[in-house]
């Protein structure tokens, strides 16, 4: 009885956090961009101050894909690419998943 009710307890527990992550999946428009031999990512996340995140394709783990290059300078190539504005360098950070954040100036 008592493992009827702890499953019981568990699946509602499954369902709400089910439930809780579903609308957050489609609110932002990604546009994807080719800089460099290599497929660009890029997704507005914030209006004020306008804020852009571009995550670079890792292309399947492949070994023998194109050479490498700094992924910094991609990454302002693609945001710029991408809004067709300036990227502000001094906003820009990256996380430990290899995201780039950067603020944009379209002047």
């Amino acid at each position: 009885m008592l493992l009827r009710g702890t499953t019981v307890a568990l699946m509602a527990l499954l369902g709400l956090a089910t439930l809780d992550a579903a609308p957050a999946a489609a609110k932002e428009e990604t546009k994807s961009v080719f800089v460099m031999s290599r497929t660009w990512a890029v997704t507005q996340i914030s209006d004020a101050p306008v804020t852009f995140r571009a995550t670079r394709d890792n292309n399947n783990l492949n070994p023998f894909g194109p050479p490498p290059r700094l992924r910094t300078i991609q990454a302002i190539a693609a945001i710029q690419q991408a809004t067709g504005c300036r990227v502000v360098v001094p906003s820009m950070y990256q996380n430990i998943s290899g995201q780039f954040f950067s603020q944009v100036s379209c002047n």
